[in-house]
């Protein structure tokens, strides 16, 4: 029931009208990009618990405080026609008994590898000794600008790989320069800048960068060497393709190395 005030010459007459059945709560809009959602992965653990998208809701909307959460908004986040948001995906995981970093895909950002970790901004910060807004503005910029020592304590309490660590600090644009120009010349001349960069074993690395400029300038004498009627535009083709996944094939050669 709800009581509805009316103002009639000057009086006020009070009736009581029918409270409505179901009042509907509107998803409030998220004010950052939500996290990279792994849907499939939802879908089988709620699946695994014999839940049914209504239970879900109902756990995230009774234990979690999040009273727009409906068994539609559920089932649209398995589709993946919609994503939950930073406290929508700990919510759920929560329902799902499962941890944030298993509903979320790769990380790619800060933020993301934040999330997946189920820390807050104000964790990190504390941690590695920045003023919680100024953390915000590199989280939400997607810049890393921390010293040497807050970025190692950054990489610890993140877990985050090696290339994790490159990727969130903003170095791949760099990395893939280096490597670009060591394949292309003389790659003894880039294991020094590389080595400032990444803190790898310098044998390792070059023994990585030495096979990548073997394997690079191979493929071009062996494209232009076919007879087959192939010209400078097919190796132009090879190498540029080689070039353009460089990253990938770094850090694939150096997990080879390790193992």
């Amino acid at each position: 029931m709800f009581v509805r005030s009316v103002i009639v010459a000057e009086q006020t007459v009070v009736t009581i009208a029918p409270a409505p059945y179901f009042v509907r709560v509107q998803r409030p809009q998220p004010h950052q990009p939500t996290p990279p959602f792994n849907a499939p992965a939802a879908r089988r653990l709620r699946a695994a618990l014999d839940m049914g998208p209504e239970h879900v809701a109902y756990g995230m909307r009774v234990s979690y405080g999040l009273p727009y959460v409906t068994p539609d908004l559920v089932v649209a986040w398995e589709r993946g026609t919609t994503t939950p948001n930073g406290p929508e995906l700990t919510a759920l995981a929560s329902v799902l008994w499962c941890s944030p970093a298993e509903l979320i895909g790769a990380p790619r950002t800060l933020r993301e590898h934040r999330v997946s970790r189920g820390l807050a901004q104000e964790d990190i910060a504390r941690a590695v000794g920045l003023e919680l807004l100024a953390y915000q503005r590199m989280e939400e910029a997607d810049e890393w600008r921390g010293n040497e020592r807050q970025s190692v304590v950054l990489a610890d309490t993140l877990e985050l790989s090696l290339r994790d660590f490159v990727t969130v600090t903003g170095r791949d644009d760099k990395l893939a320069e280096l490597l670009r120009s060591a394949v292309t010349t003389r790659w003894q001349a880039y294991v020094r800048p590389l080595g400032k960069m990444i803190p790898l074993d310098r044998r390792l690395l070059e023994d990585a960068l030495q096979e990548m400029h073997t394997e690079y300038q191979g493929q071009m004498v062996a494209t232009l060497s076919w007879g087959d009627g192939s010209t400078a535009a097919d190796a132009d083709d090879s190498g540029r393709d080689f070039l353009d996944r460089i990253v990938d094939q770094f850090w694939a050669m150096l997990q080879r190395s390790t193992y």
